[in-house]
């Protein structure tokens, strides 16, 4: 949540007493909803209530979203619900759908009679899409124009489309049935000729993606053409809405902080860390930690029956442990983010295998040198030391084995690689790790 402003908020509640509405209207105005919203984290739900209802109601829907969404929530349980219909009705489409799925249905079904009948009708389709697909990330506000006008009479609807809409640098080009047949910029309709047909001067190659597209597959697209704006499309074609770079941004970075958890065995929180009680985050920890815990006692109880008689080589297990662990997680890191980002896929796996084998052997070759060399301090003989260099090189090509695969193998079953494959990795190095260093030492040393 934002930090309130502590210079700010008397004043404010100053205000709030003195029932100075042109001054609070004042304040709004002349800054960004975004400030706004920061600076009057601090007041009560009570307070803010009455001082969002001294702005216009076009105010209030803009600086709303710049609440942190839990706050969001708790706002709308603590205000009337006539207030709450008009607000719904004037906040932008994707972020309204988005407060609605934070909303207990309950809640939903008891504002939106409140909403004017076409905006109802819009906001039961987004909340329709899939958490995760487009749809969920897309506003029904966007500029559209027919084919079989002039440049000229294009700019002239869009003056009267503007307002509504979020973004009117892309411009749709829709058939008498709104099916998606091309889109022009608004750059290109400035420039025209007065008199130039839209049909002549729109591209009809249109880069779009589906309402129940994946999306990973939007942020794909949007990158790699490098879109302010992408449309959304029906099965049938018809375009339905469009996603933009912001939402996209704000979709990114949500996931990019959910994998950073995740990779960490932590389950995403959701909330911002200082937001979420302490016993959701204790089970949210716990969890992986006692899954981790009891990984590390099967290692401990195959570490106690290890016939490991020289104190020289016990000194060793946590380097030849942490090598191959750090290898493997190395390993599950970039397997993931590739899939994440789209540049391999499953049916790369052969590819990958191949690529962590070599690297593997690269690494453990790289890490058994100075191994050996350390090894040669504390062993009684030369040849002894060879054990502990072996068993980098064995321990190592596991874990980038063991790294590359895992993601590949959850991915395929349909789990999340980020949220299971580092602790995984871990866990097998660790048990088979111990096996491996046994086993050297066994051959070598009898």
């Amino acid at each position: 949540m934002p930090a309130a402003n502590p210079i700010l908020i008397p004043e404010l509640r100053a205000m709030l007493a003195e029932a100075d509405l042109p001054g609070l209207r004042e304040v709004a105005e002349e800054l960004h909803p975004a400030t706004v919203a920061e600076f009057t984290a601090g007041l009560s739900d009570d307070e803010l209530w009455r001082f969002l209802d001294a702005l216009a109601v076009a105010r209030q829907a803009e600086v709303f979203p710049y609440f942190p969404m839990i706050r969001q929530v708790e706002l709308v349980q603590a205000g009337d619900r006539p207030h709450l219909g008009a607000l719904l009705e004037w906040m932008a489409p994707d972020n309204r759908a988005d407060l609605l799925r934070e909303l207990d249905p309950e809640l939903v079904e008891e504002i939106l009679p409140l909403v004017a009948k076409a905006e109802r009708h819009d906001i039961r389709m987004l909340l329709s899409c899939p958490e995760d697909s487009a749809g969920s990330l897309m506003t029904t506000e966007y500029a559209s124009l027919p084919a079989d006008i002039t440049a000229g009479e294009a700019i002239a609807r869009l003056r009267s489309q503007a307002p509504d809409s979020e973004s009117i640098y892309y411009i749709y080009v829709l058939d008498a049935e709104r099916q998606l047949v091309g889109f022009v910029s608004l750059r290109d309709l400035i420039l025209a000729k007065p008199t130039a047909l839209v049909a002549d001067l729109m591209q009809r190659d249109v880069i779009s993606v589906r309402v129940e597209e994946p999306r990973d597959r939007v942020v794909e697209k949007l990158a790699r053409f490098d879109f302010l704006a992408i449309p959304v499309v029906d099965d049938r074609s018809r375009l339905v809405g469009i996603i933009t770079h912001d939402d996209v941004l704000d979709a990114v970075r949500q996931e990019a902080t959910d994998e950073a958890q995740r990779i960490a065995a932590i389950a995403p929180l959701r909330e911002s860390y200082l937001e979420v009680g302490l016993a959701a985050m204790t089970w949210k920890r716990g969890v992986w930690l006692a899954i981790l815990f009891a990984t590390a006692a099967v290692t401990a109880m195959v570490l106690a029956k290890s016939p490991l008689n020289h104190a020289w080589l016990i000194a060793f297990i946590p380097l030849v442990i942490a090598s191959g662990g750090n290898s493997g997680n190395q390993s599950a890191t970039l397997v993931i983010t590739a899939l994440s980002n789209g540049d391999c896929r499953l049916s790369d796996w052969r590819r990958i295998l191949r690529r962590e084998f070599v690297l593997g052997i690269s690494l453990g070759a790289l890490l058994a040198i100075p191994g050996y060399l350390l090894a040669l301090v504390y062993a009684p003989t030369p040849a002894q030391a060879l054990v502990i260099p072996l068993t980098i090189l064995a321990v190592v090509m596991l874990g980038a084995l063991a790294g590359s695969v895992l993601p590949l193998l959850f991915r395929s079953i349909g789990l999340d690689p980020a949220l299971m494959s580092n602790p995984f990795v871990s866990a097998i190095v660790d048990i088979v790790g111990i096996v491996i260093y046994t086993c050297v030492s066994l051959v070598l040393l009898g």
